[in-house]
């Protein structure tokens, strides 16, 4: 196996740019990568403590923890053999305009999804997800959610620009269907007797082992196009400290791992993180956090979009 001792031009901080180390391509649109990063620095849309806006540079300075490592515990495959990723950067608008974030979001994403690449989107606040969804539906219709989270953000008081009402707008678009889509982590108020998700409260994730939990996730979302979306709060604070709404009684870093692994095969067409606030961070963990669900994400995305032969 190369270690950093093998490479001498290679250590473990130094000129690390990208996502994971990965090349920085600011014209993705004329490369053949098969997966675009992408980092969205925007939290005018938080309710509670802002600073989202920085969470995708800490979650590429965190990655560079996880680029030694060549061939991922525990898959069997190096990654970088069957992907090719570049990172684009982060999205460039016009500064307190949410408008304009908003549908340059939409567009750029778009011609990502219309020249066959795939996306993987580090946040910012969660209101990012509803453009992304937005340009998704343009590629692969309806989809099923799979949203990890504390908050149910189906809230419908909130502004047009909210990180708390994506997902009460995103079904009455038509972009997901909320029958197919299932909710894990959960656990602050919302209207349980309307309430259009599925759910896996935290309380009853952190009964259930990741199996478990994995197969209600698949028995709801059958075969549908997955957008899976993780917003850090989904994480105990103990896990995840640097984020804007911490909320007590959350999943282990181990456990949202489990099941992340467990997505394996299915259609999983989209993928972000999100809530990463490293202002309230401690030692860097929540961004290593965000950082590592989306390894892990890209993992199960090359093994269910046939990249592992």
């Amino acid at each position: 196996m190369t270690t950093i001792a093998d490479k001498p031009d290679y250590s473990l901080y130094s000129n690390a740019f990208g996502y994971l180390r990965q090349p920085l391509d600011f014209k993705p649109l004329e490369g053949d990568a098969d997966v675009v990063v992408l980092g969205l620095p925007f939290d005018m849309a938080t309710t509670g403590r802002s600073g989202g806006r920085m969470g995708p540079g800490a979650i590429r300075n965190a990655s560079v923890n996880l680029a030694w490592e060549e061939t991922r515990w525990p898959y069997q495959f190096k990654l970088s053999e069957h992907v090719k990723i570049v990172d684009a950067g982060d999205l460039v608008y016009n500064c307190g305009d949410s408008a304009d974030f908003t549908q340059r979001v939409e567009d750029f994403a778009t011609k990502i999804l219309e020249a066959d690449k795939a996306m993987l989107s580090f946040g910012g606040d969660h209101f990012v997800t509803l453009p992304l969804l937005r340009a998704h539906y343009k590629k692969h219709g309806q989809m099923a959610l799979l949203h990890f989270d504390a908050h149910t953000d189906t809230y419908s008081q909130g502004s047009k620009y909210d990180h708390g009402t994506m997902f009460y707008h995103a079904p009455i678009e038509g972009i997901i269907a909320a029958e197919n889509s299932i909710q894990v982590g959960i656990r602050t108020e919302y209207d349980t007797a309307n309430h259009l998700f599925e759910v896996i409260d935290a309380a009853a994730a952190n009964e259930m082992t990741a199996d478990e939990i994995v197969a209600q996730i698949r028995k709801r979302v059958g075969d549908m196009p997955l957008y899976v979306t993780f917003d850090i709060d989904c994480l105990d604070p103990a896990f995840a400290p640097g984020t804007g709404t911490p909320v007590c009684g959350g999943l282990t870093s181990d456990k949202a791992m489990k099941i992340i692994r467990g997505l394996k095969g299915m259609k999983i067409v989209g993928m972000d993180v999100v809530e990463v606030a490293p202002a309230y961070d401690s030692a860097e963990i929540t961004a290593l956090a965000g950082a590592t669900l989306g390894l892990e994400m890209l993992h199960v995305w090359a093994e269910s979009n046939g990249k592992i032969k």
